[in-house]
């Protein structure tokens, strides 16, 4: 009941404010809201009792207030008929309205509804399209991995396949084609990986096929930088101070940009190798990849690697190929280990480095011994020294290297020992040892220039023919020393960093060489019976001493400036000094001995019945003798030696005279023999003056002044000290007295000459016996 009652007062406080609108409008506005909330409400009919109560109650007003004033009612009347047509009017649109209103409504809910259900249905597609999209859009990046890998891009097709698992493939987790594609994932990066691996060992055999001609072009640009030293070195004597390699020699040379691994001739792109570092950085493979990398170069190292190489063979250049594959190898891994310094470390490159290095070593060692000639261990060094300087400039340690270079060496010297010493036994041996004929005035100058010789007079004042002291050996050998020189520093050309060991060694060996192979022959050659041969070995002795002096400054200035400095002193000058005095003494025996068999001619008839007036025959002999040889023979000798050898041999003529009186078998003497001998002394004493210098005249004072005691009046001048000091102070004290006991002051009649025939000759073949007798003696 309350309810019910509230609803009423409700609808007629509506109706009292509609009807007390102050406008159409807000009349209006009213009425409608009421209608439509009566319409909803099943109140319409509630609305209209209260429309008629409210007219009801209106028109009882209406007629009192016309009671009271009637004309004023009968036109409120009409008013209020025409505002009663207007409600009738108002009420019939109303509801009309309402109908519409309701129709409107209920069209609007069906509507709505479709509307409702289209959108539903239009999510439901809009959600299953945007899968469809997804889904496709995992398709099309799966199949675009697999046609990138096809296209070997294989850094896109992991990027790809990257943003597929990572982004794609989480949006569409809902569905199983998601989770297909997520376990198809790692075998597609394993499919990425064996593709850009094997892209990698494709690269790599290309790059091995390639090592032996990269390491050819290295070895040109090496070759290139050296000549553009020398020319600096030759335009500045200061550059010539700094090798290969060295720092000033690196500034001098910057200009010349050059890139060995990339250029007209041969062109080295890492990318694949960038690309396989970089998707196995990706994958989390590094140090599989690393290790797997490592690997397969120590592999392509052993294969680098022949048998055997030839170093005999002019054709064969399996050492330049090795050298050059080597340097080719050893070029990419360090450019490698430069790019990447993650794949490839100092402490890798430097093991394969090594173990090259000491493989070449061991081949050449190997091949070695076959090489016996001097000019092929010379380019095999080069080939090593090119192969050094090369690699040095890529920062390799080559110390293996540069002592392998001192075992060359060491081989090379006794090469060049060994034929040098041949060279040198051959011209010694075949030497005809007699003074050197030159016919033309260019012979003369090229023997004047290979020989150590100082001419006596000026070249203008020669004239041809002539001859020159020396025999032909000793140009010759001159022409062999200094190839020998010049052979031995050939070898530090280019590239040699013990130049001590150089100049050691070469001292050492010419030292060798001039003492075993000339001097020692020379000398061996004194036992000739030939005083000619023994004067010119002699002088060509002279020579080569002289030879080996100027050889001493000649080494010295050479020297490195590594080495100690100081004088050269060669043994070899002694040695041909000392065997001066060896062949000397070989020609004062020739010269002695054929003196003593001069003398051993002498035919002294001491107990003469008659004077001689002619000197002996021996006598006249013996001073032609001496003057032939020393104007034929002796003649090239130096004057102090020539001197010398007058010095002995009239020493010893002197000697072998006296001893002919004293000889045992002579018993008697008399005045006539003493006449004899002293008429051949003095004949021996005005040759000798004839010489020209008073000291070879000394050697005859024993003999004069025994001479003269033999033909003294006063023999007893002898016995007194003082007087024989005076007179006879060179005779010697035990055989003047015998000498003086041998003297007779009677000379035999001619009868009696039978009997001393006999005794003369019995005396001249005793005194040939004698003389035989003391030649063999050393001690005389």
């Amino acid at each position: 009941m309350p309810s019910a009652i509230d609803h009423r007062r409700e609808l007629e406080y509506a109706v009292q404010q509609i009807i007390q609108s102050p406008s159409d409008n807000e009349y209006f506005n009213q009425l409608l809201p009421a209608i439509k909330d009566a319409s909803k409400g099943g109140q319409g009919q509630q609305l209209l009792q209260s429309l008629k109560q409210y007219s009801v109650n209106r028109e009882a007003e209406i007629e009192r207030i016309c009671n009271t004033n009637h004309q004023g009612f009968v036109s409120s009347v009409n008013q209020l008929l025409h505002v009663r047509e207007g409600t009738v009017n108002l009420t019939s649109e109303i509801l009309q309205l309402n109908q519409s209103i309701q129709s409107s409504t209920e069209k609007l809910a069906e509507q709505k509804k479709a509307l409702v259900d289209s959108r539903g249905v239009r999510q439901n597609i809009d959600e299953a399209t945007q899968a469809l999209r997804d889904c496709l859009e995992v398709l099309r990046l799966a199949n675009q991995v697999h046609d990138l890998l096809g296209k070997k891009s294989h850094y896109s097709a992991l990027r790809a396949l990257d943003e597929l698992q990572n982004v794609h493939l989480k949006e569409i987790t809902q569905y199983k084609i998601a989770e297909m594609i997520q376990k198809s994932v790692p075998a597609t990066k394993k499919l990425i990986a064996e593709a850009v691996m094997t892209d990698l060992n494709t690269w790599l055999f290309r790059i091995r096929e390639t090592s032996q001609f990269l390491g050819e072009v290295a070895f040109y640009h090496t070759e290139q930088r050296r000549n553009r030293q020398k020319e600096r070195a030759d335009s500045s004597p200061y550059l010539a101070n700094f090798k290969l390699n060295s720092a000033i020699e690196l500034v001098s040379d910057e200009t010349e940009e050059f890139d060995i691994l990339d250029n007209d001739d041969v062109q080295v792109d890492f990318t694949p190798l960038f690309e396989c570092l970089h998707i196995h950085k990706a994958l989390g493979q590094v140090d599989k990849f690393r290790a797997e990398y490592a690997a397969t170069r120590r592999q392509q190292k052993e294969l680098l690697m022949p048998a055997s190489v030839n170093l005999i063979d002019a054709e064969d250049s399996s050492l330049n190929e090795l050298l050059e594959g080597i340097a080719g190898f050893a070029i990419v891994e360090k450019a490698t280990m430069k790019k990447t310094p993650e794949l490839r470390s100092a402490i890798d490159v430097d093991e394969l480095w090594d173990s090259m290095c000491q493989s070449a070593i061991m081949l050449i060692s190997k091949a070695l011994h076959e090489v016996t000639n001097a000019e092929v261990l010379l380019k095999i060094k080069g080939h090593i020294a090119l192969f050094i300087q090369t690699m040095d400039s890529w920062n390799y340690p080559v110390g293996a290297l540069d002592a392998f270079l001192l075992k060359l060496f060491e081989k090379y010297a006794e090469l060049l020992k060994r034929r040098f010493s041949d060279d040198f036994q051959e011209i010694v041996s075949t030497d005809d040892y007699m003074p050197m004929p030159i016919n033309k005035l260019d012979e003369y100058d090229k023997v004047v220039n290979v020989s150590w010789y100082t001419p006596d007079k000026p070249r203008e004042e020669i004239r041809f023919p002539c001859v020159l002291p020396f025999s032909q050996m000793y140009p010759l050998c001159c022409i062999d020393i200094r190839n020998f020189l010049n052979q031995f520093y050939f070898f530090s050309d280019d590239h040699f960093q013990h130049p001590r060991v150089i100049d050691e060694t070469l001292k050492t060996a010419l030292d060798t060489l001039l003492s075993q192979s000339v001097c020692r022959l020379l000398v061996e050659r004194l036992s000739s019976q030939y005083l000619g041969q023994i004067v010119q070995i002699l002088i060509n002795l002279e020579h080569f001493e002289i030879a080996c002096q100027e050889l001493e400054p000649l080494l010295a200035a050479a020297r490195s400036t590594a080495s100690v400095g100081g004088s050269v002193t060669l043994n070899a000058t002694e040695e041909f000094r000392s065997n001066k005095k060896t062949a000397e003494k070989r020609i004062f025996e020739l010269v002695n001995s054929k003196i003593d068999d001069l003398i051993g001619t002498a035919e002294y008839d001491w107990m003469a019945p008659t004077l001689e007036k002619e000197p002996s025959n021996y006598m006249q002999t013996l001073t032609r003798y001496l003057s032939n040889i020393m104007n034929s023979v002796l003649l090239g000798l130096p004057t102090e030696i020539k001197e010398l050898i007058y010095f002995d041999a009239l020493s010893h003529a002197a000697t072998m005279i006296l001893s002919l009186p004293l000889s045992p078998e002579v018993k008697r003497i008399n005045p006539n023999g003493v006449a004899a001998l002293a008429k051949d002394v003095q004949y021996l004493t005005e040759f000798v003056d004839t010489l020209g210098n008073p000291i070879l005249r000394e050697n005859l004072d024993e003999l004069q002044q025994t001479v003269m005691l033999m033909q003294a009046e006063n023999s007893d001048e002898f016995y007194d000290v003082a007087t024989r000091n005076k007179k006879y102070g060179r005779v010697d004290a035990m055989n003047g007295p015998i000498l003086l006991e041998k003297l007779t002051h009677t000379v035999q009649t001619p009868a009696s000459l039978k009997t001393d025939k006999f005794q003369a000759l019995s005396s001249r073949f005793g005194m040939k016996s004698l003389q035989r007798a003391q030649v063999e003696d050393p001690k005389d």
